[in-house]
């Protein structure tokens, strides 16, 4: 069992993956930067210095300045955190952006496909003829 596992473990798809998991981890976690340090604030100031992880609406009823004093109160108090909500679909839409030019690339450098032939083999003297030929050019037989 433990050599299946192995077996497993080290096929070359399976490592991919684990790579691929890894860098986009990675990667994730720069977009993110990227969004909370560089593309929010910029957005918050043109918008009156607003800060969209702070917007929330706190659904019992009290007034809280900030989540954290709505949570720190005794009992936590239940809120809406619209404001985070934003700051990940901007995010979301920013990964998904920059993912779509890094597969558009790879596919710009893959491997073209063959083209289809536009030939066949005469089946009695094998020489080339066009696909929908009904009798061969050079031998005259007829075809199927």
């Amino acid at each position: 069992m433990l050599k299946e596992f192995k077996n497993f473990a080290m096929r070359g798809s399976v490592v991919d993956l684990a790579v691929g998991v890894i860098i986009g981890a990675a990667f994730g976690k720069i977009v993110s930067s990227l969004v909370e340090d560089v593309i929010m604030p910029p957005i918050g100031r043109l918008l009156g210095h607003v800060d969209f992880s702070g917007l929330f609406i706190n659904l019992s009823g009290t007034h809280f300045d900030s989540i954290a004093a709505a949570k720190a109160a005794t009992p936590p108090q239940p809120t809406l955190n619209y404001g985070m909500f934003i700051n990940n679909v901007i995010n979301f839409l920013i990964v998904a952006f920059c993912v779509f030019l890094v597969v558009k690339q790879v596919n710009r450098f893959a491997a073209a496909p063959a083209p289809l032939p536009t030939t066949k083999d005469c089946p009695q003297c094998a020489m080339p003829i066009p696909l929908a030929a009904k009798r061969c050019g050079h031998c005259t037989t007829q075809l199927a």
